[in-house]
C-alpha cells in the first residue's frame, strides 16, 4: 500500500522500447497519488463500523468490503513499481541496493514510530490495568513486527503490534523478492499476456491452497500468511502496465473505460459480490485511472488531493493506535469496559482528529524521516567509495 508516484530521477520512463512505448504512461500520474487516500479512508471506516455496530448486526456493504483496498494497494504497487524502475530492469542498470534502499526509507520511518506507540499504550494499559490479550501483544510478536516479517509465517494467535501492518510485512517481501517479478514481467520481450496469465493462474492455485488449507478465500489472508495474497495481485500489477503501455485509446473511450470501471467497483463492494472479482476488476480501475493520466495529466491534480494521497500511509498507519488510545481513554473516562459500541458522534470526531494526526505525521515525520534516511544511506555509500584501499585490498 506504500507505492508512490516517482520523483524526478536520472533513467526516467518515457520512451522504453521495445516492449512499453509508443503510447507509454506520463512520469506522474497524479491520479494514482490521489486515490490512495480514498483507499486508507476506506480501510479507516471499516475498522470504525467493526467497533460501532452491534456484533452480529448489519453494516453499510460498502465499507465492509472497502477493506479490500489493501489489495488495491498490492496491484497498485506492482503497477507503480514497473512504471519507476521497468526501464532501469529493461536497460540493465537496476540496481537492487539503491531499490531497496529507497523502498525501506518509504515504509519504515512511519511503521517504526507506530511500533513505538504501541508498546506506550500497552506500557500504560499495564500501569493502568486495563485488561488486555498478552500473547497478541507478545514479545516475539513485536520482534516479528519490528523485522516485519509477521506476515510470513502460520500465526495462531494474532500479532496487534498495529494490525494494519501485516501488510507492510507482504510489501517488504514483494520488494525483497522484486528481481523476479522484473523477470518475469519487465525485462525485454515479454509478454504481458503470458504475465497477466501467470498472474491469474497463481492467484487460483494460492486460492485454492488457502481454502484447503484455512477455510478461507485468499482475499482474507492477512496475519496468516498473508504474504501470500500480494504476490499474484502484485504480477498483476506488473502485467496491468505492460499492458497498459501498448494501449492507444481517444480520450472519449478512455474517460468512458475509467468511469465505467469504477462505477462496477463501487457496485460490487455494495451488492457483496465475489471478492476475488472484486479484485480483479480493482485492477481494471487502475490501468484505466493510468489511460486517463496519459489523456489528462491535469486531472485529480490539485495539490490537496496530492498531499492527501501522499498522506494517505500515515492515515492508513496512525488510524488504529488512535482507535485504541480513544476508546480506552473514554472507558477509564466514564467506567464502561473498552469494548463498548462507538457512537457516530465519537467515531466523526476521531475521523476528524486522526486525518489531522495524519497529516501532520507525514509532513513532519514520515517525509523528513524519508528523505534522510535516503540521505545518510547514499552518503555512507559514496564516502566508503572514496576510502582508498589497504594494500592488503589492492593485493
Amino acid at each position: 500500500m506504500t507505492a508512490a508516484l516517482p520523483e524526478k530521477r536520472g533513467g526516467g520512463v518515457g520512451g522504453i522500447p521495445p516492449v512499453a512505448p509508443t503510447h507509454a504512461f506520463p512520469e506522474r500520474m497524479p491520479v494514482l497519488t490521489s486515490i490512495r487516500f480514498w483507499l486508507a479512508l476506506g480501510v479507516v471506516l471499516f475498522h470504525y463500523q467493526l467497533n460501532i455496530v452491534a456484533e452480529g448486526g448489519m453494516g453499510v456493504s460498502l465499507i465492509e468490503r472497502a477493506r479490500l483496498a489493501v489489495d488495491f494497494f498490492f496491484i497498485l504497487s506492482g503497477f507503480v513499481l514497473s512504471h519507476v524502475y521497468g526501464r532501469q530492469v529493461r536497460d540493465g542498470t537496476f540496481h537492487y541496493g539503491r531499490f531497496l534502499t529507497a523502498r525501506m526509507a518509504r515504509i519504515y520511518p512511519a511503521h517504526g514510530l507506530m511500533l513505538v506507540l504501541m508498546v506506550v499504550i500497552v506500557s500504560v494499559a499495564v500501569a493502568l490495568g486495563q485488561p488486555f490479550d498478552s500473547q497478541s501483544y507478545s514479545f516475539a510478536g513485536l520482534v516479528a513486527a519490528a523485522g516485519m516479517i509477521h506476515a510470513w509465517l502460520p500465526a495462531s494467535v494474532p500479532n496487534e503490534w498495529n494490525g494494519p501492518s501485516w501488510s507492510l510485512s507482504a510489501e517488504w517481501a514483494a520488494y525483497l523478492a522484486f528481481p523476479v517479478f522484473a523477470w518475469i514481467g519487465l525485462r525485454s520481450g515479454r509478454n504481458p499476456w503470458l504475465t497477466l496469465g501467470l498472474a491469474i493462474a497463481g492467484f487460483v492455485a494460492l486460492d485454492a491452497f488457502y481454502r484447503w488449507r484455512f477455510g478461507e478465500i485468499l482475499t482474507h489472508a492477512e496475519l496468516v500468511l498473508g504474504v501470500l495474497r500480494i504476490a499474484p495481485e502484485f504480477l498483476y500489477g506488473v502485467a496491468l502496465y505492460q499492458l497498459g503501455a501498448r494501449l492507444k485509446l481517444s480520450p472519449t473511450v478512455t474517460r468512458l473505460a475509467a468511469g465505467l470501471s469504477v462505477v462496477t467497483l463501487l457496485a460490487m463492494m455494495h451488492f457483496a459480490a465475489d471478492e476475488r472479482l472484486t479484485v480483479a476488476v480493482a485492477g481494471l480501475v487502475i490501468l484505466t485511472l493510468a489511460l486517463l493520466a496519459r489523456t489528462d495529466a491535469a486531472f485529480a491534480a490539485h495539490p490537496w488531493a496530492v498531499e492527501a494521497g501522499e498522506a494517505s500511509y500515515a492515515l492508513y498507519l496512525v488510524h488504529l493506535p488512535l482507535l485504541i488510545i480513544w476508546k480506552n481513554g473514554m472507558a477509564l473516562l466514564h467506567g464502561v469496559d473498552s469494548t463498548y459500541r462507538l457512537p457516530l458522534w465519537e467515531a466523526a470526531v476521531l475521523l476528524a482528529l486522526t486525518i489531522g494526526a495524519a497529516f501532520a505525521l507525514h509532513a513532519f515525520w514520515e517525509r523528513p524521516a524519508r528523505l534522510w534516511l535516503r540521505w545518510s544511506i547514499r552518503k555512507g555509500a559514496d564516502d566508503r567509495a572514496t576510502i582508498p584501499p589497504t594494500s592488503k585490498e589492492k593485493s
